[in-house]
């Protein structure tokens, strides 16, 4: 990716590093999470009319009823997803992710992971992300027009899965997509009662972790 690109003003580098200081002091850690989102011009994933709050810690619409999720659960999300399973069991390398959006959580993912492959619904945002990746350089993204909720089998199994809409509850076929050292991350519950969940595979079987309370768009089945 290229990381010279910057904004000017409210969308250059003076701003993002505001940003930066917000997540470290709201308890994110990882600084690998922190120079990716440092790196990544989110004004550029959002509409013009909105880029001078591009680099405020809350959610933004896209269009189609659907936003870019808030900085902090971003980083919250890729910093979950990173997490050490096992001394001996290394970093995901193959991130699946579920509901592109605009792009902005694929192409940070794409600064720390080896390949992305993100599955979005909505053929039209699908078609402004896919403009966005061309426009950054970005090379390790593939990308697909279907139903998140049935992942990609074609090239599971994944290191990782990371799931940026909510169900109420846990995609099985999702999981049967994961290495067996796997971990998802996803939002799970209704409208008004949503948990982030870590699920890993445990000697009882997969099993999940509560990360926090979240908000996000509802998992919807097929496409549009």
């Amino acid at each position: 990716m290229n990381g010279s690109i910057q904004g000017s003003g409210m969308t250059g580098q003076r701003a993002r590093e505001r940003l930066i200081e917000r997540l470290r002091g709201e308890g994110i850690r990882d600084e690998r999470v922190l120079t990716a989102m440092r790196q990544v011009p989110r004004h550029l994933f959002i509409d013009e009319a909105l880029a001078s709050r591009a680099y405020e810690d809350t959610a933004l619409p896209i269009g189609k009823s659907q936003t870019i999720s808030q900085p902090w659960v971003v980083a919250r999300m890729t910093e979950a997803l990173l997490a050490p399973v096992h001394p001996a069991i290394p970093p995901p390398r193959r991130v699946l992710e579920i509901g592109t959006g605009s792009g902005y959580q694929a192409a940070v993912l794409s600064l720390l992971v080896e390949q992305v492959y993100t599955v979005e619904r909505i053929d039209e945002l699908l078609r402004g992300a896919r403009k966005r990746f061309r426009q950054l350089g970005l090379k390790n993204v593939a990308t697909r027009n279907a139903d998140g909720r049935l992942g990609w089998p074609e090239h599971a199994p994944f290191d990782a899965i990371i799931v940026t809409a909510a169900g109420a509850a846990v995609e099985i076929d999702l999981l049967a997509q994961l290495e067996p050292h796997g971990v998802l991350v996803a939002p799970i519950g209704e409208k008004d009662t949503q948990v982030l969940q870590r699920w890993r595979n445990t000697e009882e079987g997969w099993a999940p972790e509560s990360l926090g309370n979240v908000v996000f768009v509802p998992l919807l089945p097929g496409v549009a």
